[in-house]
Parts: C-alpha cells; sequence; structure tokens
C-alpha cells in the first residue's frame, strides 16, 4: 500500500512538492544586529532539508526594519541598506541554497509584526488602528497607518517576494494570520477604520487581498505564492470563522497556491494550544478539542469553500492522525513544527515508518497552572511564563541546531525563560547600539 504521507503534491501554479509533509514556520531569532542572514539559519535550514520534508517555510522575514516581531528577524527593507545591499543579498542566496540542498522547497515567510511588536524592539508600532495590545504592558500603543503608507507596504511586500525569488527560495508565504499586521487589519477588534481599509469584511480584508495579487504579478505565474490565514481569531469580536470562510472566497481568485490554516494571536494563542484570557475568550468547539490536529474541524468547512490546496498546522502527534485527516480531503499538506527543533530529521523517520507519533515535550515543561485566569490575576503571569517557557526552551534547541550541537531535552522550563528573555533583551541592544 503507497503511503499517503509520501504522496507528491502538483500546486496550482505548476510545482510540486515532494511530499506531504511541512516543516511550518517558526521565528528564529537568528539574524545579526543589521537584519540579515547568517550562518546559523544555514546550518540549521541544512539539516531541516536533510530531514525529509517536502516543503520548509521560514519564520517571519520583516518587510519593515523598524518593526520586528523580535529581535534577530531577518528583515528585507529597501528603507535600511544593510539588509538589501549585495551582502544581504549573497548571504540570502547561502540560506536558501543550505535549505534546499535535499532537494525540497524553501518558501520564505514574508510578514510584518504591526502592533505585536515589543516595546523593547520597537518604539512606534503601527496597525489599522490606535489598539493597543495589553499584555504585561509589553507592547506600546500603535499609530494608526496612513492610506499611503498602507499602499507602500503592498508594494514592500511585493518587493521582498522578488527578492527571494532571485536569491533562490522556491516559494513565498504572505503571513496572514496571528494578529501580525495583514492579519490586524482583518479583524473588528484591532481594525476601527471608517475609510476604505476598515469596516465591511471586504473593506478590512483588502490589505491582504492587495498584497497577495502585488506580490503574485511581481513573482510571475509561475513561482508559488501561498497565505496563512486564521480560521478564527477565537477572540469576541474579532475575526471569526465566518470571516475567514468569506476571505478564502475573497481569495479563490488571486492565484493561491497554499492557504495555510492556523488560529489565534497573542491574547488567545491557539496556535500553541493553549488557551488565553477567559475574558475576551471564543470556546472552541467540543468537536475541535477531542481531535487531534488543532483547527482541522475549521479545515474541513474552508475546504468546502477554497479552490486552492491547504495545509493544517497545529497538533498533529501521529501517524493515523495525519493519514486520517489526508483521506479525510480536510488537508493536503500536514504541518509540523516544535518537533523539527529536537528532531530535525522528523519527517525522514515519518516516511520511512521508524516513527508512527512525534516527539513532544510540553506536557513535561508546563508549569499546569491553574485557576482562573483575569487580566490582572498573578496566574496570567504564570500562564505567560508557561508559554514564553515552552516557546524558550524550543529556540533554544533551534539554536543548538544551528551551532551544529546536540539538542538538550534536560533544559528546564524556568531556565529556558529566563534565558528567552537575556537572548531577546541583548539582541535589542544590540540593535540600538546600530542606530
Amino acid at each position: 500500500m503507497s503511503d499517503p504521507l509520501a504522496q507528491p503534491l502538483r500546486l496550482p501554479c505548476g510545482t510540486t512538492l515532494g511530499n506531504r509533509l511541512c516543516k511550518a514556520a517558526m521565528t528564529e531569532g537568528l539574524g545579526d544586529s543589521r537584519l540579515r542572514a547568517t550562518s546559523r539559519l544555514d546550518q540549521l535550514y541544512g539539516a531541516w532539508s536533510d530531514g525529509g520534508a517536502g516543503l520548509l517555510i521560514t519564520g517571519n522575514v520583516m518587510i519593515d526594519h523598524r518593526v520586528l516581531e523580535r529581535p534577530g528577524n531577518v528583515a528585507i527593507d529597501p528603507g535600511f541598506a544593510p539588509s538589501v545591499d549585495d551582502t544581504a543579498r549573497e548571504r540570502l542566496r547561502r540560506w536558501a541554497s543550505a535549505g534546499t540542498r535535499a532537494g525540497n522547497a524553501l518558501w520564505m515567510q514574508i510578514s510584518h509584526a504591526g502592533r505585536q511588536s515589543p516595546r523593547y524592539v520597537t518604539r512606534q508600532p503601527v496597525g489599522p488602528s490606535d489598539v493597543q495590545l495589553d499584555l504585561l504592558g509589553n507592547y506600546a500603543r500603535p499609530r494608526a497607518l496612513r492610506e499611503d503608507e498602507i499602499l507602500a507596504l503592498v508594494r514592500r511586500f511585493a518587493d521582498v517576494a522578488v527578492i527571494a525569488r532571485d536569491c533562490g527560495f522556491t516559494g513565498v508565504q504572505v503571513h496572514g494570520a496571528h494578529g501580525y499586521l495583514l492579519s490586524s487589519f482583518l479583524s473588528p477588534v484591532t481594525n476601527r477604520r471608517s475609510d476604505a481599509w476598515g469596516g465591511s469584511l471586504p473593506n478590512r480584508a483588502r490589505f491582504l487581498v492587495e498584497t497577495v495579487r502585488a506580490v503574485r504579478k511581481a513573482v510571475g505565474a509561475d513561482f508559488p505564492v501561498s497565505v496563512k490565514l486564521n480560521s478564527d481569531d477565537f477572540r469576541k469580536g474579532g475575526f471569526s470563522h465566518a470571516d475567514c470562510l468569506g476571505v478564502v472566497e475573497l481569495l479563490n481568485g488571486e492565484g493561491v497556491d497554499l492557504l495555510e490554516i492556523s488560529g489565534g494571536n497573542y491574547e488567545q494563542p491557539r496556535l500553541l494550544g493553549i488557551a488565553g484570557r477567559d475574558v475576551d475568550a471564543v470556546q472552541v468547539r467540543p468537536s475541535t478539542r477531542v481531535r487531534e490536529a488543532y483547527f482541522l474541524d475549521y479545515a474541513a468547512a474552508i475546504r468546502r469553500v477554497a479552490r486552492m490546496p491547504l495545509m493544517v498546522t497545529g497538533g498533529f502527534r501521529s501517524r493515523e492522525g495525519m493519514e486520517a485527516a489526508l483521506a479525510g480531503g480536510d488537508t493536503d499538506l500536514i504541518g509540523i513544527a516544535r518537533p523539527f527543533c529536537t528532531h530535525p530529521d522528523v519527517a525522514r523517520r515519518l516516511l520511512a515508518r521508524e516513527i508512527d507519533t512525534l516527539p513532544a515535550f510540553e506536557d513535561r515543561l508546563h508549569l499546569r497552572a491553574r485557576g482562573r485566569l483575569s487580566p490582572a490575576s498573578p496566574w496570567l503571569l504564570a500562564k505567560m511564563v508557561n508559554v514564553l517557557g515552552a516557546q524558550g526552551w524550543y529556540y533554544q534547541q533551534m539554536e543548538r541546531l544551528a551551532d551544529g550541537r546536540r539538542v538538550d531535552p534536560r533544559r528546564g522550563m524556568l531556565r529556558s525563560f529566563v534565558r528567552y528573555w537575556w537572548n531577546d533583551l541583548s539582541k535589542a541592544a544590540a540593535l540600538r547600539r546600530r542606530e
């Protein structure tokens, strides 16, 4: 019997992916103080290329050097010469070469952090409106973008996609999920504009649709263009599942080769399998809570609307669950993220039938904070330690791989939490010294 995970996938643009496994995007934080790619990214993506997945998607590559998702992001910004000069482009070529050396696809995820850029990185975040992200005081109030700035950012997304193509990346993904800039325009909570970029769903989706259209026009018809989209923000009054279905209909005519389905944002981090603040949370469907992949139920509904291939990321842990999702037609590609941080060859091992269950460390890492969470509760702080500590733990495993070292599963979560903050604050200080 043929292995469904090993089947190739032909995309609308004509490109064929070698199998149905994808290393989904994870922020790496491995850029230098001039926001350029480094040899550590070459080492990391070389290991992942050898690891057997048909597709690798990079973490956030930012299009604005002033508004970063975190220090250590790679940025490609024509307004910041060191990020686009000959040296920067040669570094991008080396990254792309390492990340495709086993014959797999490597797509650059291009993004703008918007209001989700922390104070220690960005003095003035931007967004559709001046709605502040309220998480432990770590985010400043954003400035609402003017229309001319929005149009300039649309062009910049397209320009960055061309640079990615010319430097050897085999596709791009436009990041329209998780509360970053394009995603924040989609949500009525964060987009309170009354002009052509706010209000109705087509207006709120205009920034995303215009960006995808500009990227497709810039890179041509035969270059893969993907979009990452929330199935739901899981926040009261926010971007809903019904809104998602409407946006998918708008994207159907824009030449999208792959739609990745995710969900949540910083307030409701469902992308990590974690509920956020009770005060504004939307309850997930009971059937979703018992299924292996977080967003598979939502993908089933999106499938009835979408005319492009789908990828679901988040929560897959078993071969049985992956094969059932493919067989049921709810997804065409399986997105896997954190297991690649500890086992870079996890895709190869799945395809060789050496393993049937993915490695996972979350249950051991979390502090298991309990009780009802409110914005002022100490339990919220404990939950943030859980989230950021677990993130930091996986970041540090990535860094070990990037340095050519073995992972360290014995590292504790509290230590990882402290190290995560220390690393990011140190990198932020280095960025400020470069200003």
